[in-house]
Protein backbone atom coordinates (compact mmCIF):
# COMPACT_ATOMS: atom_id res chain seq x y z
CA UNK A 1 0.00 0.00 0.00
CA UNK A 2 1.83 3.55 -0.68
CA UNK A 3 2.11 6.19 1.82
CA UNK A 4 -0.85 8.62 1.85
CA UNK A 5 0.16 11.76 0.05
CA UNK A 6 1.36 14.76 2.37
CA UNK A 7 -0.59 17.87 1.79
CA UNK A 8 0.68 20.79 0.02
CA UNK A 9 -0.35 23.61 2.69
CA UNK A 10 2.97 25.46 1.89
CA UNK A 11 4.79 26.78 -0.66
CA UNK A 12 8.74 25.95 -0.53
CA UNK A 13 9.03 28.33 -3.14
CA UNK A 14 7.46 31.15 -1.09
CA UNK A 15 8.99 29.53 1.92
CA UNK A 16 12.72 30.41 0.74
CA UNK A 17 11.75 33.75 -0.66
CA UNK A 18 10.38 35.18 2.76
CA UNK A 19 13.91 33.76 4.36
CA UNK A 20 16.10 35.52 1.63
CA UNK A 21 13.70 38.81 2.26
CA UNK A 22 14.19 38.26 5.85
CA UNK A 23 18.05 38.30 5.47
CA UNK A 24 17.87 41.29 3.65
CA UNK A 25 15.64 43.01 5.99
CA UNK A 26 18.23 42.27 9.43
CA UNK A 27 20.51 44.53 7.49
CA UNK A 28 18.84 47.55 8.37
CA UNK A 29 19.78 49.37 11.51
CA UNK A 30 16.20 49.30 12.69
CA UNK A 31 14.77 45.71 11.32
CA UNK A 32 13.07 43.78 14.05
CA UNK A 33 15.13 41.20 15.53
CA UNK A 34 13.72 40.09 19.14
CA UNK A 35 12.41 36.46 17.78
CA UNK A 36 16.10 35.71 16.78
CA UNK A 37 17.92 37.37 19.94
CA UNK A 38 15.93 35.19 21.75
CA UNK A 39 16.33 32.11 20.32
CA UNK A 40 20.03 32.53 20.20
CA UNK A 41 20.17 33.50 23.72
CA UNK A 42 17.68 30.14 24.67
CA UNK A 43 20.46 28.04 22.52
CA UNK A 44 23.27 29.40 24.39
CA UNK A 45 22.08 28.81 27.41
CA UNK A 46 20.67 25.22 26.53
CA UNK A 47 24.15 24.45 25.36
CA UNK A 48 25.77 25.79 28.22
CA UNK A 49 23.54 23.75 30.64
CA UNK A 50 24.03 20.51 29.16
CA UNK A 51 27.90 21.39 28.80
CA UNK A 52 27.88 20.18 24.88
CA UNK A 53 30.59 22.17 22.89
CA UNK A 54 30.13 21.12 18.98
CA UNK A 55 33.48 20.77 17.28
CA UNK A 56 30.97 21.29 13.90
CA UNK A 57 27.76 23.45 13.23
CA UNK A 58 25.07 24.24 11.14
CA UNK A 59 23.00 26.68 11.58
CA UNK A 60 19.72 27.14 9.68
CA UNK A 61 17.37 30.11 9.59
CA UNK A 62 19.47 32.59 11.48
CA UNK A 63 19.75 35.69 8.93
CA UNK A 64 21.34 37.49 11.43
CA UNK A 65 24.52 35.50 11.43
CA UNK A 66 24.79 36.03 15.20
CA UNK A 67 24.69 32.65 16.64
CA UNK A 68 27.53 30.88 14.11
CA UNK A 69 29.71 34.39 15.38
CA UNK A 70 28.71 33.54 18.86
CA UNK A 71 29.71 29.30 18.26
CA UNK A 72 32.94 30.19 16.19
CA UNK A 73 33.57 32.55 19.06
CA UNK A 74 34.04 29.50 21.38
CA UNK A 75 35.87 27.15 18.91
CA UNK A 76 32.91 25.57 16.94
CA UNK A 77 33.19 25.14 13.32
CA UNK A 78 29.64 26.37 12.31
CA UNK A 79 28.49 27.32 9.17
CA UNK A 80 25.22 28.29 8.24
CA UNK A 81 22.53 27.84 5.27
CA UNK A 82 20.74 30.44 3.44
CA UNK A 83 18.13 28.33 1.33
CA UNK A 84 17.84 25.10 2.54
CA UNK A 85 14.84 22.66 1.60
CA UNK A 86 14.35 21.11 5.26
CA UNK A 87 12.05 18.35 3.41
CA UNK A 88 14.75 16.67 1.92
CA UNK A 89 17.88 14.83 2.81
CA UNK A 90 20.63 17.39 3.82
CA UNK A 91 23.45 17.21 1.16
CA UNK A 92 26.05 17.17 4.34
CA UNK A 93 26.05 15.08 7.28
CA UNK A 94 28.09 14.70 10.48
CA UNK A 95 27.21 17.64 12.59
CA UNK A 96 27.79 17.65 16.20
CA UNK A 97 25.08 20.46 16.39
CA UNK A 98 22.15 21.48 14.14
CA UNK A 99 20.35 24.82 15.42
CA UNK A 100 17.10 25.91 13.57
CA UNK A 101 15.74 29.16 13.81
CA UNK A 102 12.31 29.77 12.79
CA UNK A 103 11.86 27.58 9.95
CA UNK A 104 9.92 24.71 10.69
CA UNK A 105 6.46 26.77 11.09
CA UNK A 106 6.22 26.35 7.14
CA UNK A 107 6.95 23.00 6.11
CA UNK A 108 4.42 20.39 4.81
CA UNK A 109 6.41 17.68 6.01
CA UNK A 110 7.27 18.36 9.41
CA UNK A 111 7.86 14.29 10.65
CA UNK A 112 10.26 13.44 7.43
CA UNK A 113 11.91 17.05 7.84
CA UNK A 114 13.03 16.05 11.47
CA UNK A 115 14.06 12.67 10.36
CA UNK A 116 16.57 14.50 7.69
CA UNK A 117 17.89 16.91 10.38
CA UNK A 118 18.46 13.53 12.86
CA UNK A 119 20.45 11.88 9.57
CA UNK A 120 22.63 15.35 9.57
CA UNK A 121 23.80 14.66 13.00
CA UNK A 122 27.39 12.66 13.67
CA UNK A 123 26.09 9.83 16.44
CA UNK A 124 25.22 11.55 19.44
CA UNK A 125 24.93 15.15 17.84
CA UNK A 126 22.09 17.41 19.28
CA UNK A 127 19.46 19.21 17.48
CA UNK A 128 17.85 22.16 18.78
CA UNK A 129 14.90 23.43 16.72
CA UNK A 130 12.70 27.26 17.80
CA UNK A 131 10.10 28.06 15.91
CA UNK A 132 6.49 29.58 16.52
CA UNK A 133 3.17 27.66 17.60
CA UNK A 134 -0.22 27.41 18.04
CA UNK A 135 -1.18 29.91 20.29
CA UNK A 136 0.90 32.85 18.47
CA UNK A 137 -0.25 35.85 17.14
CA UNK A 138 -4.37 36.21 18.48
CA UNK A 139 -4.28 39.92 18.24
CA UNK A 140 -3.52 39.45 14.54
CA UNK A 141 -5.75 36.58 14.59
CA UNK A 142 -8.71 38.77 15.70
CA UNK A 143 -7.95 41.73 13.41
CA UNK A 144 -8.02 39.51 10.55
CA UNK A 145 -11.33 37.66 11.01
CA UNK A 146 -12.82 41.38 11.88
CA UNK A 147 -11.33 42.32 8.09
CA UNK A 148 -13.51 39.66 6.51
CA UNK A 149 -16.56 38.46 8.69
CA UNK A 150 -18.71 36.93 6.05
CA UNK A 151 -15.82 34.99 4.18
CA UNK A 152 -12.25 34.94 5.83
CA UNK A 153 -9.72 33.63 3.90
CA UNK A 154 -6.58 32.06 4.96
CA UNK A 155 -4.35 34.49 5.87
CA UNK A 156 -2.53 32.95 8.57
CA UNK A 157 -0.08 29.81 8.65
CA UNK A 158 -1.60 26.84 10.46
CA UNK A 159 0.50 26.51 13.22
CA UNK A 160 1.64 23.48 15.18
CA UNK A 161 0.42 22.50 18.79
CA UNK A 162 3.31 22.13 21.58
CA UNK A 163 1.30 19.14 22.67
CA UNK A 164 2.21 17.11 19.32
CA UNK A 165 5.40 17.50 19.56
CA UNK A 166 6.46 14.80 21.48
CA UNK A 167 4.73 12.14 19.30
CA UNK A 168 6.44 13.92 16.07
CA UNK A 169 9.74 13.49 17.48
CA UNK A 170 9.11 9.61 18.14
CA UNK A 171 8.12 9.09 14.77
CA UNK A 172 11.33 10.99 13.70
CA UNK A 173 13.79 8.88 15.92
CA UNK A 174 14.91 11.51 18.07
CA UNK A 175 16.42 10.14 21.34
CA UNK A 176 15.98 11.93 24.67
CA UNK A 177 13.42 14.04 22.53
CA UNK A 178 12.47 17.40 25.11
CA UNK A 179 9.81 19.72 24.27
CA UNK A 180 9.08 23.01 25.95
CA UNK A 181 7.60 26.88 25.12
CA UNK A 182 7.90 29.84 26.64
CA UNK A 183 5.86 33.05 25.45
CA UNK A 184 7.30 36.43 24.12
CA UNK A 185 4.92 39.49 24.46
CA UNK A 186 5.37 42.52 22.09
CA UNK A 187 3.30 45.29 22.46
CA UNK A 188 2.76 47.63 18.96
CA UNK A 189 0.54 51.10 18.39
CA UNK A 190 -0.52 50.02 14.85
CA UNK A 191 -1.09 47.14 12.85
CA UNK A 192 1.13 48.11 9.96
CA UNK A 193 4.37 47.77 12.37
CA UNK A 194 3.24 44.23 13.71
CA UNK A 195 3.09 43.33 9.63
CA UNK A 196 6.05 44.56 8.41
CA UNK A 197 7.58 43.07 12.38
CA UNK A 198 7.07 39.67 10.72
CA UNK A 199 8.49 40.09 7.46
CA UNK A 200 11.24 41.11 9.57
CA UNK A 201 11.37 37.63 11.36
CA UNK A 202 11.05 35.68 8.21
CA UNK A 203 6.86 34.90 9.35
CA UNK A 204 5.53 36.60 6.18
CA UNK A 205 2.76 34.22 4.01
CA UNK A 206 4.18 31.29 2.74
CA UNK A 207 0.88 29.78 1.90
CA UNK A 208 0.92 27.22 -1.47
CA UNK A 209 -2.22 29.33 -1.96
CA UNK A 210 -2.15 32.79 -0.73
CA UNK A 211 -5.26 34.69 -0.31
CA UNK A 212 -5.58 38.02 -2.48
CA UNK A 213 -4.34 41.26 -0.51
CA UNK A 214 -6.78 43.25 1.68
CA UNK A 215 -8.62 45.86 0.28
CA UNK A 216 -8.86 49.23 1.34
CA UNK A 217 -12.39 48.84 3.05
CA UNK A 218 -10.93 45.17 4.43
CA UNK A 219 -7.58 46.87 6.02
CA UNK A 220 -9.45 49.46 7.58
CA UNK A 221 -11.52 47.41 9.25
CA UNK A 222 -8.47 45.39 10.12
CA UNK A 223 -6.73 47.92 11.41
CA UNK A 224 -9.77 49.81 13.82
CA UNK A 225 -10.16 46.16 15.36
CA UNK A 226 -6.37 45.68 16.21
CA UNK A 227 -6.24 49.38 17.68
CA UNK A 228 -9.88 48.66 19.53
CA UNK A 229 -7.53 46.28 21.38
CA UNK A 230 -5.06 48.56 22.97
CA UNK A 231 -4.57 49.10 26.49
CA UNK A 232 -4.98 52.46 27.91
CA UNK A 233 -1.64 53.75 27.06
CA UNK A 234 -2.30 52.93 23.20
CA UNK A 235 -0.36 49.97 22.08
CA UNK A 236 -1.87 46.48 21.99
CA UNK A 237 -0.25 43.01 23.80
CA UNK A 238 1.12 40.67 20.74
CA UNK A 239 1.78 37.07 22.08
CA UNK A 240 4.35 34.99 20.21
CA UNK A 241 4.62 31.35 21.54
CA UNK A 242 8.26 29.44 20.76
CA UNK A 243 8.21 26.27 20.51
CA UNK A 244 11.87 24.39 21.12
CA UNK A 245 12.86 21.03 20.25
CA UNK A 246 15.51 19.62 21.31
CA UNK A 247 16.86 15.95 20.95
CA UNK A 248 20.06 14.02 20.08
CA UNK A 249 20.95 11.29 17.11
CA UNK A 250 22.17 7.58 18.72
CA UNK A 251 25.13 7.20 19.67
CA UNK A 252 24.39 3.87 17.57
CA UNK A 253 23.95 6.63 14.50
CA UNK A 254 20.22 5.20 14.67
Amino acid sequence: MSAPAIPVIFSPARRAMRLRRATRRQLKPDAARFLAEDMIEDTLERLAFLRHQPARALILGDGTGELALRLASGGTAAEGAADIDLEAPYPDTGFDLIVVLGLLDAVNDLPGALIHLRNALAPGGLVMAHFIGGQSLPALRAAMLAAEPDRPAARIHPLVDPRAAPGLLQRAGWKDPVVDTHTLTVRYQRLDRLVSDLRDCGLGNALAKPAAPLGKAALARARAAFAARADSDGKVSESFEIITLTGRRSLAGT
